[in-house]
């Protein structure tokens, strides 16, 4: 059963290192025990062969996308209470649910990434870089990336560039190198979530840990964006998601006789955002 969220204010020294950097730590943004229920879920939905949302690369990774409409278990991320208000107060009320990611990335050397000359550095939804040029790409969309098995220094945690959010052009990576100067890897616990916005200079690290590092990476961005996911079509009629959950899995504009009522699939982010402190 879902529970309606409380009106929370969002963090100022995580909203001055956003604007700074392009991410943010959210510390204890989990339990320890939702954690372990997420990671045995995730364990079992890649052990399955379940082929729908599989997400397979050529490194060995493995994963899903869309995987809140596989296992309910994930779905109190969604909403959680640590991380949603940051992530409204720095696009708006006017978002929802693009992708809930889930990825297993295997221990060793990957095979096609992570060397000189094929760094594995980018920037999420490149795509809008190519159409509107890097002066001109905005901040639209937030990922909570959530790492469920063990954080060690070895286990290849998503290494950032800070402050590349704000650049013009690709950063240099030396030619014998796999980083560019000042790259660095959060220092974080398994219960922290690392937001980053989708201009912010990014890569998996390399896993040398000896078992799959597994993460969950909730995507959130302005409704005028196309989700990745399929749609969460038989998801959203679960009588049991609250208002905000709706609106986060794709609650369209439209009123209960499926007449258009513009900007209606805000509303319930919006009127629980007015009661904030």
């Amino acid at each position: 059963m879902s529970v309606p969220l409380p009106p929370v204010a969002s963090d100022a020294g995580n909203l001055s290192a956003f604007e700074r950097d392009g991410y943010a730590v959210i510390r204890d943004a989990i339990t320890p025990d939702l954690r372990e229920r997420l990671l045995t879920a995730a364990e079992k939905l890649l052990a399955s062969g379940i082929t729908q949302g599989r997400d397979r690369g050529g490194d060995g990774k493995d994963g899903f996308r869309g995987c809140l409409n596989l296992d309910p278990t994930f779905l109190p991320l969604l909403t959680n209470p640590a991380v949603l208000p940051t992530v409204v107060r720095l696009l708006s009320p006017n978002i929802h649910l693009l992708s809930a990611h889930l990825i297993a990335l295997p221990s060793g050397p990957p095979r096609t990434i992570r060397i000189p000359g094929r760094h594995g550095w980018h920037r999420d939804m490149y795509g809008v870089t190519a159409d509107l040029g890097f002066a001109h790409t905005p901040r639209m969309a937030i990922k909570a990336a959530h790492y469920l098995t063990p954080v060690t220094p070895d286990c290849g945690l998503t290494m950032f560039l800070p402050g590349s959010h704000l650049l013009t052009d690709e950063p240099a990576v030396p030619a014998d190198a796999i980083d560019p100067p000042g790259a660095i890897t959060p220092d974080i616990t398994g219960t922290d979530a690392v937001l980053f916005e989708n201009r912010v200079w990014h890569t998996g690290g390399i896993n040398l840990s000896g078992r799959p590092r597994i993460a969950l990476m909730l995507q959130y961005g302005y409704r005028w964006l196309h989700p990745v996911d399929d749609p969460a079509t038989d998801l959203r009629e679960d009588p049991a998601l609250t208002p905000i959950e709706q609106q986060l899995l794709g609650l369209p504009d439209r009123l209960p006789d499926g007449s258009l009522a513009k900007g209606s699939g805000a509303a319930p982010i919006r009127s629980w955002w007015e009661t904030r402190p």
